[in-house]
């Protein structure tokens, strides 16, 4: 094993830095003053260059987090007496605290499982023919995580066909794009593809994730959808009064392209720390490697090993086992480590 035992994070992409071309754009957006609340030219700029991007002329609003974007846009897509589906491992039915049921007042998850962590027409339409009396909460909303909370993504023809069972029975489609550059990247997609051509009404698609110090970016392709969204976002303390710096390091991804680069590099580092991990004797994989992160069934005594080693992962998240999530700045070197580390463990167990 290696010596040193100062913290490795491979845990979440949350814990990477500000990639360059982000942080150039929020340098440039400090070096003069600009309008507060969004009125700002790089916000405006910002909201434009999504438009070409997904060739759509969506409603963009940027909001501080993903359980806020998640939660506001869920919010806006139905009534508190309705429901939202989604898949049992979805971050907004795991991990968001509660969030979409409060800024819904009440809105109800109900949840399906699936493979591989995704949603199937079939469990959507079992969830909504269950019932259809008044004592149940209507379903009005699917809600999609792409890629999923296990590493998988939905392909074109996948998300269609959720799209069909969703006009059947007059459901809107809500996409958590957490991971969503990263999936463009698995399918080799742009990103009109995996939305609005698919029929998403609306995507949260997560920058925090991409190399941005923080900020997400909520894209209504149905704009009917989106009434008075500003001042539910204002409501819920989502308005960012010097918004420039949410905006400018988003530019910054968009202009430069490193939204996709920086997903290609992660998913890049995700494939090879999978191939190594399936390499070891006594490790398995959990699911395919098709986006940033690798989910590994290791046995306790090397997670133990690993952590005293200063290897920073979960194993709470997703379906169980051990993951690691690779972001635009890890490399093979990081990697190597930890597989050398890893070996090492087993060796020793």
């Amino acid at each position: 094993m290696t010596a040193d035992c100062s913290p490795r994070f491979l845990a979440s992409d949350n814990t990477s830095g500000i990639c360059p071309e982000a942080l150039d754009y929020l340098i440039q957006a400090n070096a003069s003053d600009d309008l507060a609340y969004g009125n700002d030219v790089w916000t405006h700029r910002a909201a434009d260059r999504f438009r070409e991007l997904f060739d759509y002329d969506c409603d963009v609003f940027f909001v501080f987090n993903g359980t806020a974007a998640n939660s506001l846009s869920l919010a806006a897509l139905g009534q508190s007496y309705h429901s939202v589906i989604c898949h049992e491992l979805a971050h907004i039915e795991t991990d968001e605290c509660g969030g979409p049921e409060f800024f819904s007042n009440g809105s109800k998850l109900l949840t399906s499982p699936g493979d591989d962590g995704k949603l199937t027409p079939e469990g959507i339409e079992r969830l909504v023919t269950r019932r259809s009396d008044i004592h149940y909460p209507k379903p009005r909303v699917v809600s999609i995580t792409q890629a999923t909370e296990v590493g998988t993504v939905y392909s074109r023809e996948e998300l269609l066909a959720i799209r069909t069972v969703a006009d059947k029975y007059d459901l809107r489609l809500h996409m958590d794009g957490a991971r969503f550059a990263n999936a463009c990247s698995a399918l080799d997609a742009e990103p009109a593809e995996l939305t609005w051509q698919a029929g998403v009404d609306v995507l949260c698609f997560s920058g925090t994730k991409n190399g941005l110090p923080m900020g997400e970016a909520i894209l209504f392709f149905n704009k009917d959808l989106a009434e008075d969204f500003a001042y539910r976002a204002k409501q819920a303390g989502q308005l960012a009064s010097k918004m420039r710096f949410i905006a400018a390091p988003w530019l910054g991804l968009l202009e430069s392209g490193a939204w996709r680069t920086n997903a290609d590099h992660a998913n890049a580092m995700a494939r090879y720390l999978s191939e190594g991990l399936a390499s070891l004797p006594g490790a398995s994989l959990m699911f395919p490697t098709q986006a940033n992160s690798v989910f590994a069934n290791l046995p306790e005594a090397v997670i133990a090993k690993l952590r005293a080693r200063g290897w920073t992962f979960y194993t709470f998240i997703g379906a169980g086992g051990a993951r690691f999530v690779c972001s635009w700045n890890t490399t093979t070197e990081l990697l190597d480590q930890l597989l050398a580390d890893a070996r090492a463990a087993f060796e020793d167990a």
